[in-house]
């Protein structure tokens, strides 16, 4: 599996123009002012959290591995999880489109079953589903225990987070009734894919049915083993929480850094739903994400717009930048690996 770069290219470049128009649209001279006004050694603090945010995250991952009884390192399971975190940030529609690279990443990396390596990315990023919820409606509560009045945009935040909760469970509990009928229904459509791919691509044999379904069977066995681990999941569940936090806390300290002390409480809120427009068609959601960050500081802070794009700029730096460059490297050194030992 490669990554299409022509097809990345153009997200970045398309991302670029929405960067673009967001930030002539706020006023790049003030927030380039802003910007300015930045205290170097509260954003230093942030180079110290990512690292955080990354191993509990990568812990996270290390605990649905164990479920599935292909267990890596704790620190083997960190590094492979910022390889993972660049294949997010550099496909369309965040971990959805990078889940097929870092799953075959996880699968060298832990020497299991690609579709094992699936299942247990698939996990991850579901299971983060729950905390970040969690925080938001921990959020809402606590604005609503000091009285804050919900104007129309935090109003419509609640309402999201209201319907991304009955929506999700829907679907957990949907999709698990009729498991047999959606593994039938994949079954179907991926094989007639897989047999072209396999005559249309050199030195590749077209699979058999029986090869895709057995593929397909391992993929939900797979899930339904990590679903069954109890402790397991407690585990995962509480290492995405940890990492859900330090985001917030991140979030916090970019604002506090150019001087806007605001209520922690309300990043517990603009964390989760803003990071929803992840599934914006263009690299890790960029652009669609720093505005909808915009958007939940300024609705439920009272920040200027230009100082919260400031700050959002800071935090996007350290916890998409950084972690991309960082990313690309690791997955480099592991797919350069991976050749090498085919070829050996």
């Amino acid at each position: 599996m490669r990554l299409d770069w022509r097809s990345i290219l153009i997200g970045f470049a398309g991302a670029g123009i929405v960067l673009s128009v967001l930030l002539w649209v706020v006023g790049i001279d003030g927030i380039v002012a802003r910007l300015r006004e930045a205290r170097l050694p509260v954003v230093a603090v942030l180079f110290g959290l990512v690292p955080l945010w990354l191993a509990a995250w990568g812990l996270c991952l290390h605990a649905v591995l164990r479920a599935l009884g292909a267990p890596m390192s704790r620190v083997r399971s960190v590094v492979v999880f910022v390889a993972a975190t660049f294949a997010n940030q550099v496909t369309p529609f965040g971990q959805a489109g990078g889940e097929p690279i870092s799953a075959l990443l996880i699968s060298e990396a832990a020497d299991t079953d690609y579709e094992n390596a699936l299942a247990a990315i698939a996990s991850v990023d579901t299971l983060h589903f729950f905390p970040s919820i969690g925080m938001a409606v921990v959020g809402f509560g606590l604005f609503a225990m000091r009285g804050f009045a919900f104007g129309r945009n935090l109003l419509l935040a609640a309402i999201t987070v209201a319907a991304l909760v009955a929506g999700f469970a829907l679907a957990l509990a949907v999709g698990w009734r009729f498991r047999d009928r959606i593994e039938s229904g994949i079954l179907t459509a991926l094989v007639p894919i897989a047999r072209r791919a396999g005559r249309l691509l050199p030195r590749v044999s077209p699979p058999t049915r029986e090869t895709v379904e057995e593929r397909v069977d391992g993929f939900f066995a797979s899930i339904e083993r990590i679903a069954s681990d109890g402790p397991s999941l407690f585990l995962a569940v509480t290492f995405s929480f940890a990492g859900w936090l330090t985001l917030a806390v991140c979030l916090w300290v970019a604002l506090a850094s150019i001087g806007s002390t605001v209520p922690f409480a309300a990043m517990l809120v603009v964390l989760p739903v803003a990071s929803v427009a992840g599934v914006f068609p263009v690299p890790g959601g960029l652009g669609g994400v720093e505005a909808a960050f915009i958007v939940m500081i300024v609705a439920t802070t009272g920040v200027a717009t230009t100082a919260a794009t400031a700050a959002v700029v800071i935090y996007r730096g350290v916890t998409y930048w950084l972690p991309m460059l960082v990313g690309g490297g690791v997955a480099a050194v592991l797919i350069d690996d991976r050749y090498r030992r085919r070829r050996g």
